[in-house]
């Protein structure tokens, strides 16, 4: 196929100075990279990116990940020339409030933004998981002859990306896995904010990749839209093996600030705008201007889109006629809707023998797997520990990808990265199990979960003080009170086996928002309630477990996962000593918060002001429910090894301590009649 070299030209040109002028604009934004990597972004949206700007849903679209968020008006010029609804007036809003365009790219799906980019490496680590997600529910829905899922993933990436960490970890495992699907294109430019990256990078990146297991090429020249576009069709070529593409570019190309890091973070200026321009032949006036013809050309997108998804939809309807079992469970998973028959599937435990929360959770995906084929997850090397094994599932391995058993090494990043990915590529639910303590090896990746809304399942086992031996570096103090910080995420710590599989039932039904399950490592006894009691008070996030002997309690007590057990047996001491005391369990505040003021005031009475929490962790927050008067027994020092009994007895977890406390609170807060004075 011929190109119009002097139109590619035009149209690249375009792309650039969209960037260049709304970054002026808004005297704010990055300039550079979109002046050195237009040209190669433009040869993957022109030639080689499957998509429909009309419909930007379209499963099988190609999906196009710019992981170098800061080059954000790179993604809205492209995104404008090629038919999505995006308008120049928005592009001229860049960086404003309410604008379509933040200064990072924030997911939108309908606008054909796949994911929120901006801290470095995320992008890529959320493609590794798209390429995944597309080669499972390949192997889940595609029969010889039907193939209704087959398309790439594409990552724009910089410098900044293949430096960080967990970049490491999810190109490693992409590599091990042979997602031949993925390609990364990467704008090698050599500079970083702080000057040349040879201030701190100079390892043999193709080296790297191809250890990892990559097929490598390199592009000496970033202008050169020929040898992109060979280089890209060479990496489609490669079937069984990701792709990097190492573009070698120039930042703020064509301006006075090329090659330097002024040309990263900040507007060019007036004067070196109009260099540019004048470098370009460009016209100086008017700014966002869009020719004509360059616009005819990318609007092209718009028809050839609609004819694309026309072919596929022609193929998913002889599929589907064929296949109409699979397609039930298409149209299921796509749209995040739960099997008929969840509830009978979901356990309910009789309590005859103390089980671990990681063990019950482990039962519940166990239970329902066979109804979820859509299900798929794992663990950071502790599928045992974590209780995170489908029985009857495979591994998902190279070759291998209808295994629905996520093995993500030890690389708790990386998990947290590509976790997103499955739920962002679509028609996947998927859960990822480590240690609560190294939640924070991920908690970026969690809250951009909650930032995106997506409704990953997070598994941390081990989640107290009560893993007992292995000590204070294994056992999490302040994570589950840090976890709670996050707007948008449901941290559940659930008291028992019963609360386990409700939190489960929570978790598959949420589609707006990611839940982290803190469950123990240790057993402990399984409460004697009634299925419907326990289901609708966790779903209430808080609820009455034991009622005082006179029916309107003196004292409350509140307790979260295994300490609910302890204050059980401090109420039982209480109400022996004549102080009626209620039992509140609170596995989750965000959900507890959420409910109306009636309820929440049915279950803490705010005339009951005698109010002690108790929980394995820092104390951050807990004033919110104790209140003013209240007391609060936690943990604000580290933990220590030992059994785990005798590391909570002397860390002041129990019932003895619970019991004194109370006491001393409610002393403290009762108002006794004062004898009128002489």
């Amino acid at each position: 196929m011929t190109h119009d070299r002097q139109l590619d030209e035009l149209c690249i040109n375009t792309i650039r100075f969209l960037a260049v002028d709304a970054v002026e604009n808004a005297h704010s934004g990055h300039p550079g990279a979109p002046l050195g990597a237009a040209p190669m972004a433009y040869v993957l949206w022109d030639r080689h990116l499957r998509h429909n700007p009309v419909n930007p849903r379209w499963p099988n679209r190609d999906r196009f990940v710019l992981s170098m968020g800061h080059a954000s008006m790179l993604l809205y010029a492209l995104l404008y020339m090629y038919g999505y609804p995006m308008t120049l007036d928005e592009i001229k809003r860049f960086r404003q409030w309410g604008s379509k365009t933040p200064g990072h790219p924030e997911y939108d799906p309908d606008l054909g933004v796949e994911t929120t980019t901006g801290p470095l490496g995320q992008g890529f680590g959320n493609a590794v998981g798209m390429a995944i997600a597309e080669a499972y529910l390949g192997a889940l829905f595609n029969r010889d002859g039907h193939e209704v899922i087959d398309h790439y993933t594409y990552v724009l990436a910089s410098d900044g990306d293949i430096m960080e960490g967990v970049n490491h970890e999810v190109a490693a495992l992409a590599g091990h896995l042979r997602l031949g699907k993925l390609i990364v294109l990467y704008d090698d430019n050599h500079i970083t904010i702080d000057g040349p990256t040879d201030l701190a990078f100079t390892e043999d990146v193709a080296r790297r990749y191809e250890g990892y297991g990559w097929h490598v090429q390199r592009v000496d020249d970033g202008n050169d839209i020929e040898a992109i576009d060979a280089a890209i069709r060479a990496a489609k070529a490669e079937t069984r093996r990701p792709s990097l593409i190492m573009v070698r570019t120039h930042i703020g190309y064509g301006s006075p600030r090329q090659d330097s890091p002024k040309a990263h973070g900040e507007p060019l200026g007036a004067d070196n705008v109009r260099a540019t321009k004048e470098f370009f032949g460009w016209p100086l006036d008017p700014a966002f201007y869009v020719p004509e013809a360059a616009l005819a050309h990318t609007r092209k997108a718009v028809e050839r889109g609609k004819q694309l998804e026309r072919e596929w939809q022609q193929k998913f309807e002889a599929w589907s006629q064929k296949f109409p079992e699979l397609t039930k469970l298409w149209t299921r998973a796509w749209g995040r809707e739960l099997p008929q028959g969840l509830d009978e599937r979901l356990p309910f435990f009789d309590g005859s023998t103390p089980l671990a929360t990681r063990a019950a959770s482990g039962k519940v995906i166990n239970a329902i797997a066979p109804i979820m084929p859509e299900l798929i997850g794992g663990s950071a090397d502790l599928a045992g520990s974590n209780k995170t094994k489908i029985e009857s599932a495979d591994p998902f391995q190279a070759g291998q990808y209808h295994g629905r058993n996520l093995f993500f090494g030890v690389r708790e990043h990386g998990m947290g990265a590509i976790l997103n990915g499955l739920l962002l590529h679509g028609g996947l639910r998927a859960f990822g199990g480590t240690f609560l303590i190294f939640s924070d090896y991920m908690r970026p990746t969690i809250r951009l979960a909650a930032l995106m809304h997506q409704p990953v399942i997070y598994i941390f086992t081990h989640d107290s003080i009560g893993l007992g031996e292995d000590g204070p570096t294994h056992q999490p103090v302040e994570q589950i009170p840090s976890l709670r910080t996050i707007p948008g995420l449901w941290v559940i710590r659930p008291a028992d086996a019963n609360e386990t599989a409700a939190a489960w039932k929570l978790a598959l039904a949420r589609t707006d928002g990611p839940v982290a399950l803190a469950l123990t490592r240790q057993k402990i006894p399984t409460l004697e309630l009634d299925r419907k009691t326990v289901f609708e008070g966790v779903a209430r996030g808080a609820y009455i477990l034991d009622e005082a002997s006179t029916g309107k309690p003196d004292i409350i007590l509140i307790a979260t996962g295994s300490e609910v057990h302890l204050v059980r047996e401090a109420r039982r001491r209480l109400e022996k000593e004549g102080f009626p005391t209620r039992v509140v369990s609170m596995p989750c505040w965000e959900l507890f918060e959420a409910q109306d003021p009636a309820y929440r005031d049915r279950v803490l009475p705010p005339d009951v002001p005698a109010r002690i929490a108790v929980e394995a962790a820092a104390t951050l927050g807990w004033c919110r429910w104790v209140g003013d008067a209240g007391a609060v027994i936690g943990l604000d020092r580290f933990g220590a090894s030992a059994p785990y009994p005798e590391v909570m007895e002397k860390l002041g977890f129990s019932v003895e301590r619970i019991v004194n406390t109370a006491k001393t609170v409610y002393q403290k807060v009762k108002r006794p009649t004062l004898a009128p004075e002489p």
